[in-house]
């Protein structure tokens, strides 16, 4: 972060794709983003919510980097058979050949052959479930985020940190999609927990 310049969070959600008519993370990170607190007064917060295609991560993740310059990413994802929030720490070159929301596909099974078989996200992520949790949240820490449009943009955030001109740390949390029965998180319940977890990584991106 240059000297003096106001720390900017690009917060993102996906919406919705096959299997999940509703993304739960398309409210989360619009409300996130207009969040005011006092302890945010600092930040700048962006919010974005990806098309659930891998074009749209793509065209998109660049174009906002280059726009906003951010010093940390704050991207929520679904995870529909997930019953808790799950941190995860790293990206891997997986790629299943499921379609995206315009029916695309890849047709690989690696975001980028040759490479790594995974990618560190930098993120504080004990502090992240620390504040997750003191939310009241049920919350852990993960080294799998999938195969699919959540993962491919954990990869190509990690790829963007490595980069000088990018940004310095990048977080991805998978909650659960909203509970048609009773016990199961709420809407509320993930807005508290995003906003703990906002919180955290705000205070790193000023460090």
């Amino acid at each position: 972060m240059t000297k003096n310049r106001m720390p900017t969070l690009l917060i993102t959600g996906f919406g919705p794709f096959p299997g999940a008519p509703v993304n739960p993370t398309t409210a989360l990170a619009r409300h996130l983003a207009r969040l005011h607190r006092p302890a945010l007064a600092d930040v700048r917060l962006v919010g974005h919510v990806f098309t659930t295609s891998y074009a749209a991560v793509d065209r998109d993740l660049p174009q906002l980097i280059a726009r906003h310059c951010p010093d940390a990413l704050l991207m929520f994802g679904v995870a529909t058979r997930e019953r808790r929030i799950r941190i995860e720490t790293r990206a891997r070159n997986a790629l299943a050949l499921l379609p995206d929301e315009t029916r695309a596909s890849l047709g690989r099974h690696v975001i980028q052959p040759g490479g790594p078989a995974a990618q560190r996200l930098p993120m504080p992520a004990a502090q992240l479930l620390a504040a997750a949790r003191s939310a009241r949240v049920p919350a852990y820490l993960s080294r799998d985020a999938g195969r699919y449009l959540c993962n491919y943009l954990c990869w190509h955030a990690a790829e963007a940190v490595a980069r000088a001109e990018g940004p310095r740390l990048a977080a991805f949390v998978h909650v659960p999609p909203l509970p048609r029965t009773p016990g199961r998180l709420t809407a509320a319940d993930l807005a508290r927990a995003g906003e703990a977890i906002l919180m955290a990584v705000a205070a790193a991106a000023r460090r």
